[in-house]
């Protein structure tokens, strides 16, 4: 009998397809899942104006002072201390003084009418978006939610990547790789709808879950490192993402975030350099904070007024110092100012939250998460109609040498996403337990 030995070409296709095949397995639901959260955080902008709807077009009649709108915050939060004070938008918006309750326990934000009312007092965590960033971010786990979350965006990409190769057309015609074949079967309309969805999708999706990696703890803390030992640091890392293993040591910016309570004698209060920062017209939303406050991200802003703006527009942000005494310009930064590697990033995080480039931003972000749902749903549909009663349907495993290059390349991608190879090793442990535990299990799962 002649032993039949595959060619080399469908060795590597049919390795991939089984590796496509279990990543499918494990990222289509949180796919489904992040582009449905993702679709709602694209439009912050929009639903926080909404929540705020009552803090717009107030009376202006008996207009007070900012201290005087600073004097009622403190007064309805006992015990709280100023951090910031956000502009108002337009001349009859309220003023949003934030505070940090006794022991930084937690923060409130207190809306204050131009006349020195105080007309809302919330939790910032509480506000829609906030809520819906940490599910799509973490699951509501914190740092556990968010190794989970980073571990389905990397398996994601390796999906994309393994599923360009299965679609590379091999001298076949367009229809089903350029358009799909609706007027055909059940099996080849889901399968061109998969197929070619994903090629179409492939390269948002890629830039979409690349530009979320800074947020992951397990991708960010070794940028934030190489970021450190490469010499790209010129600014404070201004995205929240990573553990930065200098923070022990950095004794300046330790320094600067001791708060400083109260104004010092001689310095300029809030109402004088509120009207110095109406001049600079910064993005909306801009925050002025005072000498001593805690920034969200990295060092506080030390013995210095700060007026920044929280646009996710990233690109537009500029920071404007004034002398706590004087009340005199100390400096400016612009995005220009950044590393090229932070302005890269930065980037990648406008595009990501639908704000580099407004509306427009937002239509192709829903548009790719779209298309991502309509890859799990029809990979989904796939596997379930083609699957074997009584087992998991896994494409059959192969032994020959040339296999190993799909190995090769998994370990060139956990070295790049971290928390990816974390995953492999976990799944090659449990494979290997399964295989020897229970073999029975193994041949259902495919994995014999």
């Amino acid at each position: 009998m002649t032993n039949f030995s595959p060619a080399p070409g469908a060795v590597l296709y049919r390795t991939v397809w089984r590796w496509h095949f279990y990543a499918g397995l494990l990222v289509l639901p949180f796919i489904f899942f992040l582009s449905i959260t993702g679709s709602i955080y694209l439009f912050k902008p929009q639903i926080d104006r909404w929540e705020e709807r009552a803090w717009h077009g107030l009376s202006t009649v008996n207009r007070v002072s900012p201290d005087a709108q600073r004097a009622a915050a403190l007064k309805a939060v006992p015990g709280g201390r100023f951090n910031s004070y956000r502009l108002p938008e337009t001349f009859g918006d309220a003023a949003v003084i934030h505070l940090a309750l006794p022991g930084n326990a937690d923060m409130r934000d207190v809306a204050v009418a131009p006349d020195g009312r105080v007309i809302a007092i919330t939790n910032p965590d509480d506000l829609l978006t906030a809520w819906v960033g940490r599910l799509h971010g973490s699951l509501l786990l914190g740092t556990s939610g968010s190794l989970i979350v980073e571990a389905a965006a990397s398996w994601a990409i390796f999906l994309i990547l393994s599923g360009l190769y299965l679609w590379w057309p091999r001298s076949r015609g367009l229809a089903g790789v350029l358009w799909p074949r609706l007027d055909q079967g059940g099996r080849v309309r889901w399968r061109d709808l998969h197929a070619v969805t994903g090629f179409w999708v492939s390269g948002l999706a890629l830039v979409m879950l690349a530009s979320g990696l800074p947020w992951g703890d397990g991708w960010a803390t070794g940028f934030r490192f190489i970021r450190s030992q490469m010499g790209w640091v010129n600014t404070p890392q201004d995205w929240r993402g990573g553990i930065d293993l200098h923070a022990g040591h950095d004794h300046q910016a330790m320094a600067a975030m001791t708060p400083q309570e109260g104004l010092a004698a001689g310095q300029r209060n809030l109402s004088d350099i509120v009207q110095r920062a109406r001049l600079e017209g910064m993005p909306f939303p801009a925050l002025l904070s005072p000498p001593g406050a805690k920034a969200r991200f990295g060092p506080g802003n030390g013995r210095f007024w700060k007026l920044t703006s929280e646009a996710q527009n990233r690109s537009i942000i500029r920071t404007v110092r004034y002398d706590a005494i004087s009340g005199t310009v100390i400096d400016r930064q612009s995005f220009a100012d950044k590393h090229v590697i932070d302005r890269i990033i930065n980037y990648g995080i406008a595009w990501h939250e639908g704000q580099l480039f407004g509306w427009i931003n937002q239509a192709i972000g829903v548009l790719t998460a779209a298309m991502l749902m309509l890859l799990a749903v029809s990979g989904t549909i796939m596997w379930w109609r083609k699957r074997p009663n009584g087992t998991l349907g896994a494409p059959p495993a192969l032994r020959e040498p040339q296999a190993r290059i799909i190995t090769a390349i998994l370990m060139v991608l956990a070295i790049l996403l971290p928390v990816l190879g974390l995953s492999l090793l976990l799944f090659w442990l449990v494979d290997r337990g399964i295989r020897a535990l229970a073999p029975g299990m193994a041949e259902r799962l495919g994995r014999a």
